[in-house]
């Protein structure tokens, strides 16, 4: 059976042999995979690997440049993030955040990125959303969305767009302070009536972990109310109220600042936690793209030196053939 293989590897090699300058001919049985045309399956196998390697390699070094700029980002933000935490804090002390509050009008303010690649964050924002619409709204009561970033309009326009109050988007392209913010939170006001403001936002903590949280703004009628009714926003009585100004208007214009201040604050934080979770989810896709060429690479010697070891043999068998 041996003898009978190798003759039929001779008679491969024959037209090599007989031909007017053998030698180039069997020479040319061995030049690399890339500069055959004809060699088969294994030469397109090596050459699809080597392109594989090639997107991979470009790909890690796309996701190491964004995790380097996500990082000088979040760098930047970070610092007034924590600055903004002192401007809604005694607010929370002075009125407390009655998340529980039963009212008729509630408006859901959904903060999101503008851009992807930021790992769950807006998935979080937008099902917390979605659990408040369903705790809040019934027969009685009325419930709608504002929404701040285009990856939220772009997952609750498709099933609540006829509960979509207002839209605002590219809030991130320029470098947002607190004037930018109080305009957008003013525009609000003036376009949405409310009883109650469920401002829904991711809490930085750190560059791999974000707290969604959830800061409630109440309308001045309802501040009123629930200061007559008693509990921690009672105590808004034992304050005394200088300028000649009444009540409900010093409680109006607290509404509006508080609501301002806590925006700021959540804008900022979200911003906070996208730019950590790109870092993160960055760095994961650069490790992935490491493992997958190390994969790759492993692969390509394998196939290479198979079909070395293939065409030596051939040759082999092909001179052992014409000696016998």
């Amino acid at each position: 059976m041996a003898m009978a293989a190798l003759r039929r590897e001779g008679r491969r090699f024959a037209p090599l042999v007989s031909s007017p300058n053998p030698i180039n001919a069997i020479r040319s049985t061995l030049a690399p995979a890339e500069e055959q045309v004809g060699l088969g399956v294994r030469s397109i196998s090596t050459q699809v690997v080597r392109n594989r390697m090639k997107s991979v390699r470009n790909i890690q070094k796309i996701t190491k440049a964004m995790k380097m700029v996500a990082a000088s980002k979040l760098r930047a933000i970070q610092v007034r993030a924590e600055n903004s935490r002192g401007l809604w804090q005694p607010f929370t002390a002075l009125l407390g955040d009655t998340p529980s509050v039963n009212v008729k009008k509630n408006v859901i303010v959904t903060i999101s990125s503008d851009k992807g690649l930021c790992g769950g964050i807006n998935s979080t924002s937008v099902k917390i959303s979605r659990a408040l619409y369903k705790i809040n709204s019934g027969p009685d009561t009325e419930c709608k969305y504002v929404i701040l970033g285009e990856k939220g309009k772009a997952q609750l326009i498709r099933d609540s767009k006829k509960d979509i109050e207002l839209i605002l988007t590219e809030l991130q392209k320029n470098f947002l302070n607190y004037t930018q913010v109080s305009v957008l939170a003013d525009d609000i006001l003036k376009n949405v009536e409310f009883d109650a403001l469920r401002i829904v936002f991711n809490k930085f903590q750190s560059v791999v972990s974000f707290l969604p949280t959830t800061a409630t703004v109440l309308s001045p009628e309802i501040v009123e109310r629930e200061s007559e009714a008693g509990g921690k926003i009672g105590d808004l009585d034992s304050y005394e109220i200088e300028g000649g100004e009444t009540k409900s208007e010093v409680l109006q214009n607290l509404a509006e600042f508080q609501f301002s201040c806590v925006m700021f604050n959540a804008v900022l934080e979200n911003a906070c936690s996208e730019q950590g979770a790109r870092m993160s989810a960055m760095d994961s896709s650069s490790r992935n793209a490491g493992d997958m060429l190390d994969r790759l690479t492993l692969t390509y010697n394998r196939t290479r030196q198979a079909s070395i070891t293939t065409e030596l043999i051939e040759i082999i068998s092909g001179a052992s053939a014409l000696e016998g």
